[in-house]
């Protein structure tokens, strides 16, 4: 093996070592959040002696719960290897995912278009990437589209995903990292998904696209080796 070949294969390594540790710092940051509310809750009610503020203490910690274990559920399917030993995933494993997600507050409508029953596995972590992207962008609320195409077994598979809204905030740092065109230092955890999305689609002989117009982002998957 020739020190060139040797020297690329120790730089994929590290690159794929340092998106592998991004994806970890983000799952950490999104998880901080309900996790510091569980432990609060639960000393606020180690001191609380009222009835009334006892219970709506333990309505908190139930919500704090319930958000935490979306979010990893979320983040397992996302980031690792859940969804089974198969190549296939149910489409209804990530439709749960998603609106558990999207649906706390109430401020974001999920509507879906599906034409098949199961996806596999890198659609399905290029579509919750997609869709967390999507999310983040309705910052004041709004509609969250998703349509799912299988083409047939062998044929690859199309995901597109439009987030729509009174206000869509999307940094243009996430749309060089979905296109691949990330500069040196750009690579964080914020834009560590869209990255991993780039490259599970050009794994699949495909790519990803985007497009923000008029209030709506569009954010599209092209998978014909899926």
């Amino acid at each position: 093996m020739s020190s060139e070949h040797t020297t690329q294969n120790m730089a994929h390594q590290t690159a794929s070592l340092e998106l592998a540790s991004l994806l970890c710092s983000r799952l950490c940051h999104d998880l901080l959040s309900p996790v510091g509310a569980l432990s609060n809750g639960l000393e606020l009610l180690a001191e609380e002696k009222d009835p009334q503020m006892r219970q709506r203490c333990f309505e908190l910690l139930e919500q704090s719960a319930r958000v935490s274990a979306d979010k990893l559920k979320f983040f397992r399917l996302a980031f690792g290897a859940a969804g089974g030993f198969g190549e296939a995933v149910p489409v209804a494993e990530p439709k749960a995912l998603i609106e558990a997600l999207a649906g706390p507050s109430g401020r974001i409508a999920v509507r879906w278009t599906v034409s098949s029953q199961t996806l596999p596995k890198a659609a399905v972590k290029i579509l919750l990437n997609l869709a967390l992207i999507a999310i983040e962008a309705l910052v004041r609320g709004g509609t969250l589209e998703i349509v799912l195409e299988e083409r047939g077994e062998g044929q690859g598979a199309e995901i597109a995903v439009r987030a729509s809204g009174p206000r869509i905030a999307f940094d243009p740092v996430v749309g060089r990292a979905l296109a691949s065109q990330l500069a040196p230092g750009e690579l964080s955890s914020r834009t560590a998904p869209a990255a991993m999305v780039a490259q599970l689609a050009a794994s699949c002989g495909g790519g990803v696209q985007y497009a923000l117009a008029d209030g709506m982002l569009v954010l599209g998957a092209t998978l014909p080796g899926a």
